[in-house]
């Protein structure tokens, strides 16, 4: 059999990382974590060095207590 190598353009895959579109899916998988959260929660998409990230984060006193006491953040992400 032969061997197949691959290649990648590391320029192209930056931008695809960074990318309008990638930040779109983030944006949208973002804000159904932070619905299931419940209120006082939100979330907030950027690019970081190499790549775009999402964060989810309580923003009420409420919110913060729950999330402490429940580690909601981390159970609504299952």
């Amino acid at each position: 059999m032969n061997k197949v190598r691959i290649k990648l353009h590391s320029a192209g895959v930056r931008a695809l990382l960074k990318g309008a579109e990638m930040q779109d899916i983030l944006k949208e998988q973002a804000a159904a974590v932070a619905a299931r959260c419940g209120d006082g929660y939100e979330s907030r998409v950027g690019v970081a060095k190499k790549r775009a990230v999402a964060d989810i984060y309580p923003v009420t006193a409420d919110a913060r207590r729950d999330n402490y006491k429940n580690n909601t953040l981390e159970k609504s992400l299952k």
